[in-house]
């Protein structure tokens, strides 16, 4: 299905988009746990081997918890997961049970650079509420910041792009 197929399409509304952020909350916290227990396997790792020490922390998650690098990791993690769903289909598994897909105005997929910028300006969903104070446009801060929009699908389109 060419792009041009999905443009003029209704935009999303707050409340379906919370639904959809809502499945991808329990996704992302259950990548979170996996990346989580790779981290901290790789400290102990490096713990048993003593290419580091713990310093003042108390225990391998205290280090964890400490480092800036941690959490950057953990960000990387969830940017990444939402950059590439919304660049590559433009929906994540919360926007395929909920019919939505990010696109831009004419019906094309969001670049790599659109998509990181949604990622980081959404504020963790906090940015869907910008919808209400804009009822004319139904664009979310992200939407806005990333120059694209969130459209609901027909049944039939959102099957079709299921099926590629």
């Amino acid at each position: 299905m060419k792009g041009a197929a999905f443009a003029g399409l209704p935009r999303a509304g707050v409340i379906r988009r919370l639904g959809s952020w809502l499945y991808d909350f329990l996704v992302v916290v259950a990548l979170l746990m996996v990346a989580g227990f790779i981290g901290y396997g790789l400290v102990q790792l490096a713990l048993a081997l003593s290419w580091i020490d713990l310093g003042p922390h108390a225990d391998a998650a205290a280090l964890l918890g400490a480092s800036p690098l941690y959490s950057l990791y953990l960000g990387s993690i969830i940017i990444g997961f939402y950059g590439w769903f919304w660049h590559t289909s433009g929906q994540t598994i919360g926007m395929r049970a909920w019919r939505l897909r990010v696109q831009n105005t004419d019906g094309s997929r969001l670049s790599i650079s659109q998509a990181l910028v949604r990622a980081v300006t959404a504020l963790l969903g906090l940015g869907n509420f910008w919808v209400w104070l804009n009822p004319g446009t139904k664009l979310a801060l992200q939407d806005k910041l990333a120059g694209c929009e969130m459209v609901v699908l027909t049944k039939e389109q959102n099957r079709q792009l299921l099926e590629k």
